[in-house]
C-alpha cells in the first residue's frame, strides 16, 4: 500500500506542501512528518503570517528556522528508519527536531544557546514529544556518551569536514551536514562504507549560520 501524506489542515499549510513535491522532496514519511508539525508554533509573533512560506526565518540569539525546503530536502537524505538513533547538531527552534523524531526512534539534540533550548523543550511538551533527549553543550563536540548513532544531522555551516561527528557514526550510518567557510556551503552527505571510510555527495550548495565553538554564556 502506498503512504499518502497526510493533509494540513491550514490550506496555507497544503499548498506548502505541494511546493515541496514541486521541488523534489517526494518521500511521502517526510511528507507527512512536515504536513502534521505546525511551523506556526516555532515561529516568532513578528512572523506568524510567514509562518507557512517556504522562507528561512529569524528566531532569537541570531539564528534561524531553516526554510522548508531544506528542512525536507536534509531529511530526506538522511535516509531514516523508524528505529534510527538521530543525533541533531543545533536543535534552535525545534521545528527540524520535531519532524526528526516523527520518523525515528529516539532524538538526540544538542545546541549551545539555553535560551533556544529551554524554548524548544516547552513545545516539545506542547506537542507530547517523548522522543527527543536534549542537551546544553558544544555541538561540534556531538554527543560521544551516546554514539554510536545511526543518523547525524547538522544544522549550522561546519568550517570543514565534521570527523569528530564522523566518529560517532555507526558503520553504515549516514550523516547530513553543511561544509564551508563562506556564505554559500555545501549541503553533503556522508555515507559510511561498513568500516572506516565515507563516500561524499554533495547535494546542493546552501547557506546557514556557522557552527560556533563552545556555548553561549549569555543565552
Amino acid at each position: 500500500m502506498v503512504r499518502r501524506p497526510h493533509p494540513p489542515a491550514d490550506p496555507r499549510h497544503a499548498r506548502l506542501i505541494e511546493g515541496l513535491k514541486a521541488q523534489g522532496v517526494t518521500d511521502a514519511a517526510v511528507l507527512n512528518a512536515i504536513a502534521t508539525t505546525p511551523r506556526d508554533l516555532f515561529t516568532p509573533e513578528l512572523f506568524q503570517e510567514r509562518a507557512f512560506e517556504d522562507q528561512a526565518l529569524p528566531i532569537a540569539c541570531g539564528q534561524t528556522i531553516s526554510q522548508p525546503y531544506i528542512v525536507g530536502m536534509m531529511t530526506q537524505a538522511l535516509r531514516i528508519e523508524k528505529r534510527s538513533r538521530v543525533l541533531e547538531i543545533g536543535t534552535g527552534s525545534g521545528y527540524q527536531t520535531t519532524i526528526l523524531s516523527k520518523l525515528s526512534r529516539l532524538v538526540y539534540s544538542v545546541e549551545r544557546y539555553r535560551t533556544l533550548m529551554s524554548a524548544a523543550e516547552d513545545r516539545f511538551r506542547q506537542l507530547g514529544l517523548t522522543n527527543v533527549i536534549t542537551r546544553f553543550g558544544d555541538g561540534g563536540q556531538g554527543w560521544p556518551e551516546q554514539a554510536p548513532f545511526d543518523r547525524v544531522m547538522v544544522t549550522a555551516a561546519a568550517p570543514d569536514v565534521p570527523r569528530a561527528l564522523l566518529a560517532q557514526l555507526k558503520p553504515n550510518g549516514v550523516l547530513v551536514a553543511p561544509v564551508g567557510r563562506g556564505p554559500v556551503q555545501d549541503l553533503n552527505r556522508y555515507v559510511g562504507d561498513g568500516e572506516d571510510g565515507f563516500t561524499v555527495e554533495t547535494l546542493a550548495e546552501v547557506r546557514f549560520v556557522p557552527l560556533l565553538d563552545g556555548v553561549a554564556k549569555d543565552s
